[in-house]
C-alpha cells in the first residue's frame, strides 16, 4: 500500500494492483509482477502497490447496508471497516487501477468479486444510475484461466457487467486486457487426477505462449505508467 509519506510526496503516480489469486507462485502471480515491472520500468516516478486479497485480514462482500446511499453522506466509498477497508481507500488514492483474477467457473474468485461489489457499488447513484468514482484513473484487467482462448467469448458474458460498471466508475472508456489462457496450474500432472484437462497440451501451450503473456502484462503495465503520469 502506499504507506511512506515522503515517497508519495515524491511520487507523481500511484499504480494499485489488487490480486485476487489464491496462489502466491503461480500464474497470476507472476503476470501481476510482470505488470508491475512494466511500470516501473517506464518511469522512476512510478509507484506500485500490489495487494494480495487472499491475504488481508477477514473480509466480506456488500453488506446491502445501504449506507453508501444515506443522503448527504455518499462519499463514495464502503463504510464497512473490516480486512478490506484500507485497499478500498488505496483504490481512491491510486492513479491506476490493474484488478488480477484467476478464472474460476468462468468468474472471478470468491475473494475477487466480493473487492468488486465493495467497490463499485458506492459509485453507483440510484438517482440517476450513472457510476462515478471519485478519482478518474486507467483500468487494467488480469486473467489467468485452464480454458483456452475459445471460450473467452462465453466467459466475458459473466464478467462484462462489473468490467463495464467499473471502468464507467473510473472514467476509463478503453481498459486493457491481458489474458492468459490453457494455463499450467500444477507443476506435476503426474500427482493428480486431471487427466481429463490434457495436460500435456496445457504443458506444450505453456511453453509456446507462457513468454508472450508476461511481455503482454509487462507492456500494460508500460501503458498504464504513462498514463497515470500524463
Amino acid at each position: 500500500m502506499f504507506v511512506n509519506p515522503e515517497l508519495k510526496a515524491q511520487t507523481m503516480a500511484r499504480i494499485l494492483i489488487v490480486d485476487g489469486g489464491p496462489r502466491r507462485n503461480m500464474n497470476t502471480a507472476a503476470l501481476c509482477d510482470a505488470f508491475a515491472e512494466g511500470a516501473r520500468a517506464f518511469s522512476p516516478e512510478i509507484e506500485v502497490a500490489h495487494v494480495r486479497l487472499y491475504d488481508l485480514p477477514p473480509f466480506k462482500g456488500c453488506m446491502s447496508c445501504l449506507a453508501c446511499k444515506l443522503r448527504g453522506r455518499e462519499t463514495g466509498l464502503c463504510v464497512i471497516r473490516d480486512g478490506l477497508a484500507e485497499t478500498l481507500a488505496a483504490v481512491r488514492d491510486a492513479d491506476g487501477l490493474a484488478i488480477a483474477s484467476p478464472i474460476y467457473f468462468s468468474e472471478w474468485t470468491a475473494m475477487t468479486r466480493a473487492f468488486l461489489e465493495r467497490l463499485v457499488f458506492p459509485w453507483l447513484h440510484y438517482t440517476d444510475f450513472s457510476v462515478a468514482a471519485a478519482r478518474k484513473m486507467p483500468l487494467a484487467w488480469i486473467y489467468t484461466m485452464n480454458a483456452p482462448e475459445s471460450m473467452m467469448p462465453d466467459i466475458r458474458k459473466h464478467l462484462s457487467i462489473l468490467e463495464n460498471a467499473t471502468a464507467r466508475g473510473l472514467g476509463d472508456s478503453c481498459p486493457d486486457f491481458v489474458e492468459s489462457y490453457s494455463t499450467v496450474q500444477v507443476k506435476d500432472y503426474s500427482r493428480y487426477a486431471m487427466d481429463g484437462l490434457q495436460p500435456d497440451a496445457h504443458v506444450a501451450w505453456h511453453a509456446a505462449h507462457w513468454e508472450d503473456d508476461l511481455a503482454k502484462a509487462r507492456a500494460a503495465g508500460r501503458r498504464m505508467a504513462e498514463k497515470a503520469l500524463s
